[in-house]
């Protein structure tokens, strides 16, 4: 986690029978049973599955946008999650990556009518 003390957590969403999703669902994707237990992913790492970079992106998102999927290790569960890397740079396939929280994952101001019905924090993630 950054030097950010605000940062929030990082949730993960697990059913009674054990099955972790990210994000969370009414219903287990696995099984349909109501999820009821969150497991925070945000002190964890996880490993690149696969990254790519995107250079046409929507107004107010950082270009070159660098975007991974990533899978967590939760109790024998592997849980995946897209988002945002730090940086590309020197990132390969089967890395280890950790969450970083951020303020700001694009800019409020561009191209979204209603700025503060939104939340605009959340992690990125940085190769440890």
């Amino acid at each position: 986690m950054t030097d950010d003390q605000t940062a929030t957590s990082f949730d993960a969403h697990r059913c009674p029978n054990g099955h972790v999703s990210y994000p969370g669902h009414t219903r287990c994707p696995d099984c349909g049973e109501k999820q009821t237990e969150t497991v925070d992913l945000a002190d964890r790492t996880a490993t690149v599955v696969t990254w790519t970079t995107s250079n046409a992106t929507p107004p107010g998102v950082r270009e070159p946008n660098h975007l991974a999927i990533v899978e967590f290790a939760v109790d024998g569960e592997a849980v995946r999650a897209l988002g945002q890397l730090t940086t590309a740079e020197g990132v390969d396939i089967g890395d280890e990556v950790e969450p970083v929280y951020t303020e700001e994952l694009r800019e409020p101001g561009a191209g979204i009518r209603e700025p503060d019905s939104q939340e605009w924090d959340g992690y990125r993630f940085e190769p440890v």
